[in-house]
């Protein structure tokens, strides 16, 4: 072979490598630009040393002075999210419990204090986080099926200096090796989005997720406009916050919405502990790890935040739990519970009338039965001579049942503007019905609904309506016309029902006199 050809063939096989080493150089650098690191500036905005060493000093003696057990099995924590030199020691009897323990991922859900998001969730659009005690990745793939639900969502500005999630990272970098996180964020919920969350997270999870709620409780003072109490200030705190954890305890998410909506208890991570407590099954367990308060780190009391440090424990089931979400509350009222509702009911519409207050049950000579103290959603219903007079109600359990009637009864007789106003001469001559409402929860599709035994709601573009379960009934509809009845009540074309619609469906104990 001539020189030449050697050369040529040498240039060739040169120009091979060239492209190869080019190409793969390339391939290197799309992975650079690929990685998207977020990083947290809580350092140096104080929440805790902007120093590796000083951090990595500071998370590891709240570990090791945390008067603390591993505990077994552990599946969630709920963990304080202050300033480290206030929360520390109480987070770090929860990192304590599951050091060394190993998960698939962490997801942490968080909330946000200064964006507002009403019934969304934003998961950060990043694969890495970094605080300085180093890089932590976030599980991709999973976030990615977060999101093809439509309540999470990617609102940069809400994780930029949020410090939420990101303050829970080192204590979880000093106690999980290979730790993979999900940061999400939530804005305010009402108890069906909270519902519709947690069954979402629920289905993405395995039995190696850690889900870790970022949240402090009682916030009492002028500085957070909560003062309601100035005496044995101390006590009335840990009062409200272990009134708090009784529900938490229960694993109950409409309980604990019910009673921060009650008390106005100022619990920050209130939206994402409801989800979190949606998604337990009743056979967890549950630990207080800890409890402090800054009033009682620092002696003041004209302002303080409490923490707490909870664990829980046992199995997701997450199969099983998913039958619990869709099962049909058992839960059943006896005759005198009836029959004293309907008095409360009755009782109320003619008090307020006369006197322009709403009354209590003691007010009106009624006792309060515990099934009359069950939470559950309410229907007040109004008729005369046959005729609808007016019906007003609440579908998400929130409060005790008696309560609900109470307001309901007043808003059917005054407040249905399809109707005038309800008079005192007209109340003897009005039937009372009431609807106790099981918890709403999402079919899969309209052919799961069914005639006479559940109520429905249907939502789409934004819009929602709802028909209580005795209305296709009386109405003498089918699945068909009972769904095109809800599209036109909910402002849509009647045949809307028919795609792209979301539809709850619930029961109802109806009673009436």
């Amino acid at each position: 072979m001539s020189s030449a050809k050697w050369i040529l063939i040498a240039i060739m096989i040169l120009g091979v490598v060239a492209f190869t080493l080019f190409k793969g150089g390339q391939k290197e650098m799309m992975g650079l630009e690929q990685k998207k690191v977020f990083q947290s500036q809580l350092g140096a905005m104080g929440w805790y040393p902007n120093d590796n060493a000083l951090l990595d000093v500071l998370v590891d003696s709240c570990i090791e002075n945390a008067d603390q057990d591993p505990i077994d099995k552990i599946k969630a924590l709920i963990l304080p999210h202050a300033g480290y030199r206030y929360s520390g020691v109480v987070a770090g009897h929860g990192a304590k419990a599951i050091k060394g323990k190993k998960y698939s991922r962490v997801v942490i859900l968080g909330l946000s204090h200064q964006i507002y998001l009403p019934n969304k969730a934003s998961v950060m659009d990043m694969t890495h986080l970094q605080t300085p005690l180093g890089e932590v990745p976030l599980d991709i793939a999973f976030i990615k099926r977060l999101r093809k639900s439509s309540l999470f969502t990617y609102m940069p500005k809400v994780h930029d200096s949020e410090h939420s999630v990101q303050i829970e990272i080192p204590f979880l970098q000093k106690t999980i090796k290979d730790l993979k996180i999900v940061p999400i964020v939530f804005g305010s919920l009402d108890q069906q989005t909270t519902k519709k969350m947690a069954e979402v997270i629920l289905e993405l999870i395995d039995e190696e997720t850690l889900v870790v709620v970022s949240s402090d409780f009682v916030h009492y003072g002028d500085r957070f406009d909560y003062v309601p109490f100035s005496v044995d200030i101390e006590q009335n705190i840990e009062q409200l916050d272990m009134q708090a954890y009784s529900f938490i305890e229960k694993k109950d998410s409409d309980g604990f919405m019910g009673m921060c909506q009650e008390t106005g208890a100022t619990i920050c991570g209130k939206a994402p502990v409801a989800v979190l407590l949606a998604m337990l099954s009743k056979e967890m367990g549950v630990h207080l790890l800890s409890y402090d308060t800054s009033g009682s780190l620092t002696g003041d009391w004209q302002n303080s935040v409490s923490y707490m440090s909870i664990a829980f424990t046992g199995d997701w089931n997450v199969e099983k739990n998913m039958k619990e979400e869709k099962k049909v509350n058992n839960s059943t009222l006896s005759a005198a519970d009836k029959k004293n509702l309907l008095k409360l009911a009755r009782k109320t519409v003619e008090y307020y009338l006369v006197n322009q207050i709403v009354p209590t049950p003691e007010v009106l000579g009624v006792a309060v039965s515990e099934g009359m103290g069950m939470v559950m959603g309410a229907f007040v219903t109004l008729h005369k001579n046959g005729q609808l007079r007016g019906c007003i109600g609440e579908i998400v359990p929130i409060r005790a049942l008696y309560k609900a009637v109470i307001e309901q009864a007043v808003n059917a007789a005054v407040n249905d503007h399809r109707f005038s106003p309800v008079g005192i001469d007209d109340v003897p001559s009005l039937d009372f019905e009431i609807s106790a409402l099981t918890p709403p929860y999402q079919i899969d599709s309209y052919q799961d609904f069914e005639i006479g035994k559940h109520g429905v709601i249907l939502e789409k573009a934004g819009r929602s309506a709802v028909f209580l379960p005795q209305v296709a009934p009386e109405q003498g509809w089918d699945v068909a016309m009972t769904l095109t009845q809800l599209a036109l009540k909910a402002g849509l074309s009647q045949n809307a029902w028919k795609t792209g619609a979301s539809f709850y469906v619930f029961e109802a104990i109806v009673f009436s006199e």
